[in-house]
This record gives structure tokens, sequence and C-alpha cells, in this order.
């Protein structure tokens, strides 16, 4: 059977980089047989979502700490904005620990920004709110950062990434470099990111085993990706994947819930 759910990564245009880490489009056409995996992720997320009855939500999506397995939903179209660190706040009104686990409607947070936006997408077209949204959220932001604490931040999730020539550096190295303590450390991840830097680099490292599974064995995925061993990778992979790789990559999944529909659900 083909899959029922279509996703594409877009361009990001240049105006919304300060702001936005990425753009994705989701649409499911069929009702599909397959679980959807929701997997643990340490972004916020705008979404402009389009129900099955042409309802239209723009939501809030909080950093997952742990995988989530749903049953699949037919007739949904999305456009998710990936926020970038740091980017929470002045664009929500909420810091980012205060979404963790959450879908909100954009229009129930604080921030006035995060009510005009709801405004400025709800009626678009999924393929126009990008472009539009390169001309006036520049506008809505430019005055709301505060440019030094976010590339702070973002210095701080780099260090914590695993990038191809590199594996992630230790909290309390990047603390160290940063020139801050790691409690200043915590401080800035837990409101510009969501999660702790420990936990952000746990989701970080998994999702890339997940994304590298098929180019190299286990133990050197495990070294490449900063794990002590494979044990170790084991370890973390069922804590927030709740199976091991293996039973992962072969389809043995636990057992899906119903997709609750945010708000509406």
């Amino acid at each position: 059977m083909p899959n029922a759910t279509a996703e594409q990564a877009l361009t990001t245009p240049e105006a919304l980089r300060p702001w936005i880490a990425g753009v994705r489009t989701v649409s499911v056409t069929d009702p599909p047989v397959e679980a959807f995996v929701h997997l643990p992720d340490a972004v916020t997320k705008v979404v402009l979502r389009v129900g099955p009855d042409g309802h239209r939500d723009v939501l809030a999506v909080g950093p997952r700490v742990r995988a989530g397995y749903y049953e699949r939903k037919a007739h949904v179209s999305c456009v998710e904005l990936h926020l970038a660190p740091g980017t929470a706040r002045p664009l929500l009104g909420v810091p980012a620990a205060d979404l963790v686990g959450r879908v909100v409607p954009l229009d129930e947070l604080p921030g006035r920004t995060a009510h005009r936006l709801a405004r400025e997408v709800r009626w678009l077209d999924p393929r126009e709110a990008v472009p539009h949204l390169a001309e006036a959220l520049p506008e809505l932001l430019s005055a709301a950062t505060d440019p030094a604490r976010t590339a702070l931040l973002r210095a701080g999730v780099d260090a914590l990434s695993v990038h191809t020539n590199r594996a992630p550096a230790q909290v309390r190295d990047v603390a160290r470099e940063l020139a801050v303590s790691e409690r200043q450390l915590r401080n800035l991840f837990t409101e510009g990111v969501g999660v702790s830097p420990k936990h952000y680099a746990r989701i970080n490292r998994v999702r890339t085993v997940i994304d590298r599974a098929t180019t190299a064995p286990w133990s050197e995925l495990a070294a490449t990706t900063g794990y002590y061993d494979q044990s170790h990778m084991t370890t973390d992979f069922r804590t927030l994947m709740g199976v091991p790789p293996r039973s992962y990559f072969t389809g043995r999944l636990p057992s899906s819930m119903p997709c609750q529909a945010g708000p509406r659900a």
C-alpha cells in the first residue's frame, strides 16, 4: 500500500531564518494502516492545520520529551514552522518550557504577537503561509529579541548537537566555553528550548541514531553520536522511544493511541 502521508521540507526564506529553523508540510490523504510516530523533539512549532471538514487551527506545539505512537487520521494537511532556539517567548509570549508536551491554540497564548500571527495565517492557503510570513514576521519580531542572549543559547545548542565531524560536547564543557555557570546554561535552555541542556543532548543523539541507523554498525554509531558504548545508546534509546533500537527498526512498536486533534479532539 502506498504511503498515505506526504512530508516535504521547504526552503526557509532568508528573511525568516533568524526566527524560523525550518519549514515542513505534512499531508495525510488516505486512511493509513501503520502507526504515526511522533519522535522526541526539542523544538517548538507553530502549525497551521486544515482538517477534513476545512476547519483551520493555528497551534503552538511544544517540545516532546519522549516518543508517542498514534493512529493516523486521514485528510489533514499542515504547515509546520519550527521555531529557532530563543524564539518562543518573543513570538508566543511564554517560555518554551511552558509548552512542553502541549498543543495550544495560538490565540489563547498571552503574546500579542502570537494573536496577530494567528490572524495573519489562519485563512491563507497553506502554500501561501510561508511567503506571507517572510514579509510580516520580521517586522513583528525585530524589536522583541535579545541578540546577545539568543546568540549564547544557539551556541550552546550547536555545541550539544551531533555533527558529521564531531560528537556533542559535555554540558560542563559547553558552560565553561561560553563563560556561564551550568545553572545559567540550564536557565537559558529551559526558557529558550524548553528542556535542560542534558535532555536536549539526549534527544538530539537519539534522533541522530534514527537518521543514521542504516549507515553504520551499532557500536560505531554509538561512538560517533557521543555515547560511552552501545549499551548506553540502547538505554537512552529505550527511555526516549519506549523500545530498544532493534525493536524500533523491525517494527515492534508500542501500541498506538488514538490521535488527538489538539484542542478539537
